[in-house]
Parts: structure tokens; sequence; C-alpha cells
């Protein structure tokens, strides 16, 4: 009777509230071992990625390997961990000592950029899964006009800045939620970044990886190492006859022309404008920051505690109607709004600093561009650009010394090879 009593005083809680928990869409947390079944997997594809492109010469056996890549780090993976991504990781650590960097994450940032080093961007080639996603939709690239390639290659370093901004500062890690591709690897996500990623996909069925090229951020530091690469991809084995075909084959723009012609007048003006630019580099580093450092309150507000300090705010002076459900959760907690305005306001200081160093870094990237196409260097054939190839193989079965050279090693006519064959 006694306990009869007591349960009637005080009943069971009720757990069943009717609340439906939304459906996660990134991928939990994996067990260490096969973390490192993920590392072995990214060490040997880039391993195989760079023997097929730089020993064998083979576009079929790199597209072979781009499909099992799409398949595995794609969506077998979730894109995730990702190469792309990993420098967010990094700039965290880097910035906060309270972060532990993950091994695999650690390993997924390096291994790249140490093959980038050696064999150039193997990575790009047939590994990243998101390269390989606007790969399988090329259709037909269009050229892109140069002076159009060298103003839109400047964005994926101003992408890189901002994204380490607010990484650094435990913001948000925007590559990875600004990702297009992510979502059609979880089968899952929201309807803007949908129709996003739909679009850089059709995009990409006339222009050739435009993601890549024009904003991601890691392809920005392959961009940066590829040039120092101890062995590269070369259009031709041997010997280059100016047949041009290797640069209509590319739908990348990475094969650049002869400019003995006008290379002389060339270098006379590259000459001048680049007086200038040494002249007005410091100009130019101090007018970043100064915007940098103005544009602060604005790049704050994607700061989920400014965010909600902002929304508190507004909530409690009247100036908006009804909650949100991070207002919500915030006032459930019971915790005093002015706490929230006081961790909001030094947030807001670090990025004072931050916005300042991520304006200088624009300034230096605008200047360092224009050094770059202010340099002409003096090519008698055509060559690759080693920033900007990605290993595709294209070139490969385009280039007749090159048939001619597979030919010959099978003991074969270069007769027997048709124009239009792929690879070996």
């Amino acid at each position: 009777m006694g306990v009869a009593l007591a349960a009637e005083n005080f009943p069971p809680p009720e757990f069943t509230t009717g609340y439906q928990f939304p459906k996660a869409t990134e991928p939990g947390p994996r067990d260490a071992s096969l973390s490192l079944v993920d590392a072995a997997v990214l060490l040997t594809a880039l391993s195989l990625a760079a023997y097929f492109a730089l020993r064998r010469r083979s576009r079929r056996e790199l597209a072979i390997l781009s499909v099992f890549c799409l398949l595995y780090l794609g969506f077998y993976r979730h894109g995730c961990v990702c190469a792309v991504g990993s420098f967010q990781n990094v700039a965290l650590a880097v910035a906060d000592p309270g972060y532990v960097l993950p091994v695999v994450v650690g390993a997924f940032f390096v291994l790249p950029l140490l093959f980038a080093l050696f064999f150039g961007r193997v990575f790009c080639s047939a590994v990243c899964p998101l390269g390989q996603a606007q790969e399988v939709v090329l259709l037909r690239a269009v050229k892109v006009p140069r002076w159009v390639d060298q103003a839109l290659g400047v964005l994926p370093f101003l992408y890189l800045g901002v994204a380490v901004l607010y990484a650094a500062l435990g913001s948000a890690f925007v590559v990875c939620r600004y990702d297009p591709f992510v979502l059609f690897f979880r089968l899952g996500g929201n309807l803007e970044m949908l129709i996003f990623g739909v679009a850089v996909l059709l995009l990409a069925t006339v222009v050739g990886r435009p993601y890549c090229r024009f904003l991601c951020p890691y392809g920005a530091l392959l961009r940066l190492i590829a040039p120092f690469a101890r062995w590269r991809v070369r259009t031709t084995p041997t010997e280059c006859v100016n047949c041009h075909l290797c640069a209509d084959a590319c739908p990348y723009g990475a094969i650049q022309p002869p400019n003995v012609t006008d290379a002389r007048i060339g270098r006379l003006e590259g000459r001048s404008r680049l007086a200038w630019l040494v002249a007005a580099f410091p100009l130019i580093l101090a007018a970043g920051g100064f915007l940098g450092w103005q544009s602060a309150p604005v790049l704050a507000k994607l700061d989920p505690t400014i965010s909600l300090a902002n929304r508190v705010w507004l909530e409690e002076h009247g100036r908006v109607k009804g909650k949100t459900e991070a207002s919500e959760a915030f006032a459930t907690q019971g915790t005093p709004s002015a706490d929230l305005y006081r961790e909001a306001a030094k947030i807001r200081k670090r990025f004072d600093g931050g916005s300042l160093l991520l304006g200088v870094w624009v300034g230096l990237v605008i200047v360092l561009r224009m050094i770059s196409l202010s340099v002409r260097r003096r090519r008698e054939a055509y060559q690759v650009d080693p920033g900007a190839c990605v290993a595709c193989g294209r070139c490969f079965s385009a280039c007749p010394v090159g048939r001619s050279v597979i030919a010959e090693a099978e003991g074969a006519s270069i007769s027997a090879l048709t124009p239009g064959e792929e690879g070996r």
C-alpha cells in the first residue's frame, strides 16, 4: 500500500513527448581502426594516381581509379573525412590549443600536399571525389577566355582566407557547410544547397571543373605547391611539335602556347607594370588591412554566438516577434542574456584582428596575381602550367608524338591508332 501511494505522488517521468528528432545527415564518429583504413586508401590512391599519370601516362587507368575514389571517398564515406575541408581543422588546431587535431584528418591534409610536392596535382587527377563528380558530368567543355580564367582564379585564394578566419575563430567550417556536392554523397540536405549543387553540376557539363578552378580553397594550396614538384605531367614524352592538339584537348586551359613572337614586347610591358606594383605593394596591403578591419561587423554576423546575441537583443527590445529555435533553446537554459552579450563581445573583438589579417591576405593575393601576370616567360613550345594542371590525362592521347612512342613501344604502326583513341 505504501509503495502504491509513493507511485501516485511521484509518477515516472514522461519521455514520449511526441517530438520527432531530425534525421542526422552528417556521418557519425568512425572507429579508429576504420579511420586508418581511410588513410591507407588515400595513400594507395595517391600512389596509383602518380603512377598512372606520370609513368603509365594512361587516362583510362586514371578514369578507373577516379570511379573507385568517387564511390569510396564520396558515396561510401559520405564525403567525410575530406582533404578539401581538412585545412579548417588544422587552422582551428593552430589557433586553439584546446582542440586536438584527429590523426586521420591530419593525414588527409598532409598527404595530398606531399604528393603535389613530388608529382604535381595527382590528388585532383583521380582521387578527390569533388573533382570526379564534376569530371563525370563534363560533356563538351567550352574554352573560358584567359582573362576570365585569370580573374576568377583569384577566388579560391580569397575563399581560403575567409575559411581560415572562421575556422581559426571557432565560428564555422564554411567549406564543409557550403560544399555543393556533399548532399549528393549523403543523399540529404537543405533546398538551398541542393539548388547550388545542381547549378554547379550543370555548369560542369560545359565548363571543366568550375568548383575546382574557381572556388576550391584546398586546390589553391595545391596550386601553390605543384610548380615546385620534382616530377610533373608532360603533354609529350619527347619533343613537342607545336601541333596545338594537346591545348585543344585540355578542358581546363592548363596548357600554355608558345610566345616567342610577342615575348619581347610582353617583357617590356611587364617590367613597367612590375615596377609600379612593387612601389604600391605596401599601400595595397595597408588598404586591404583597413578594408578588412572595416568589414569585421559584417563577417562576425556568421558566428553563431554573435548571431544569437543579436537575435536575443532584438527580442528583448521588442524589435522582432516570436523566437527562433536557437533563441528558444537559449531561453530554456536560463542563462542571463548579459553573459551571452559578454561572450559575443569577446568574439567580436577577435574578429577585428582576424578581419584585418584577412584584408592583408586579400591585398597580398591581388598583388601576387598581378605580379605573376607581369612576369613573361619565354616558351618555344606548348607547356603545361603545373599549377593549373589537374593531371586528368586528356592530353596524353591527343599528342601525336606520344601516340607514336606508344606505337613503337608496342611494335605497331602509328597508323594503327585512331585519332580519337583514348589512353593506352
